[in-house]
């Protein structure tokens, strides 16, 4: 897929924007705080209706203003797709081909999106939470079911732990209720521990080539699903159900004493593993943001192995974060085969040489001049 145009109103620093975006590598060049991010957040919130950066959307509305929008027209290969996406103090609503959808989930997957910046390079150093929220973001765009199920997850959950508490400090009694919202609970928690096994499985295949690869045939990435779940290929959502109740069932006078729900796929976590050796604990830094690069673009490939298009690709001044080596497989890997667009305060020697054709855009104070390739 394509994005081929994109009309920013009042959203950041743009007030009004229109741009037509090239099929290949865009260059977004300019100097801090010129707004290079707030383009690609545009593009990342048309595609998910959120952005990266804030939980806040009133963030998001230029200021003084009462309203924003991002809108756009996807080349798809059954033909193009306009979206809209509308800020306002009272919400967001999200339009495709100029229809109202009821709910936001039927929206996401319409434009998909990789976003790859600075801070993605911790995925494999950060916090357990960093990795969920990847497979979460993630895996939603590429199944409606999992977005769905993950959604039913987190509401039900937050209801749990509310009842957890109330149970703890003797506001509530009843523990019907909490065996209802247990069973259901364990029900959407199966259906995501199954899926992120499944997903994992097959974002593996994907990383461990690329690794391989810019490793130099020296190293072999293994990726671990943690889960409180005994969870392989073989095993069905109705027996992670049972398994992953039966946990509330044996722990309910502990999770009560707690207050929280203690297991679940919000305790989920990936393992990284490089020859063996868990490289989150004992890898050294160029391991650990070899494994992140080669995660990000082998989800190039494997979102286009489960949507039959391949994705947009936001790469947020990470060139700068990378060694010429690193610089040379992330473009080469890129190059021909997904829209790209990057931004930087200035393009390297090695990645001038390395991007064939690129559309370059000078950005400054919110306005985008197109600059000749040099």
């Amino acid at each position: 897929m394509i994005l081929t145009e994109l009309r920013l109103h009042n959203f950041r620093n743009y007030q009004d924007l229109t741009v037509h975006f090239a099929p290949g590598i865009n260059v977004l060049i300019g100097r801090n705080a010129q707004g290079k991010t707030n383009m690609l957040e545009a593009i990342y919130a048309l595609s998910l209706t959120r952005s990266h950066r804030t939980s806040n959307d009133r963030e998001l509305i230029n200021w003084q203003q009462q309203s924003a929008s991002i809108s756009g027209v996807v080349q798809k290969a059954t033909g193009k797709v306009p979206l809209e996406l509308q800020f306002t103090k009272n919400g967001k609503k999200a339009k495709v081909n100029h229809l109202e959808q009821a709910r936001l989930g039927q929206y996401v997957g319409q434009l998909n999106t990789i976003l790859f910046a600075p801070e993605d390079l911790s995925l494999v150093k950060g916090a357990p939470a960093v990795r969920r929220r990847f497979m979460d973001m993630e895996f939603s765009q590429m199944s409606s079911k999992y977005l769905y199920d993950a959604s039913q997850f987190r509401t039900l959950l937050r209801q749990r732990n509310k009842y957890l508490k109330q149970l703890k400090y003797g506001q509530q009694h009843d523990r019907v209720l909490l065996t209802v919202l247990s069973d259901q609970l364990a029900a959407y928690g199966a259906e995501v521990i199954v899926a992120r096994h499944h997903f994992l499985q097959h974002l593996e295949k994907w990383a461990a080539d690329l690794h391989y690869q810019i490793s130099l045939n020296q190293e072999k990435l293994h990726l671990a699903y943690v889960t409180q779940v005994k969870v392989d290929d073989e095993t069905t959502v109705d027996q992670a159900y049972h398994e992953l109740l039966k946990q509330y069932t044996d722990n309910q006078e502990r999770e009560i004493d707690q207050g929280t729900t203690m297991y679940g796929p919000q305790r989920d976590d990936i393992r990284f593993m490089v020859n063996g050796k868990n490289i989150q604990a004992f890898g050294s830094q160029g391991q650990q943001r070899t494994t992140a690069l080669s995660v990000k673009l082998a989800e190039i490939d494997l979102m286009k192995e489960q949507t039959g298009e391949y994705p947009l690709l936001l790469l947020d001044d990470v060139l700068s974060e990378l060694d010429p080596v690193r610089q040379t497989h992330l473009l080469t890997a890129i190059q021909d085969k997904v829209q790209t667009f990057l931004t930087t305060t200035s393009l390297s020697d090695v990645a001038r040489q390395l991007i064939k054709e690129p559309t370059i855009f000078e950005i400054k104070h919110g306005t985008l001049n197109k600059e000749e390739a040099q």
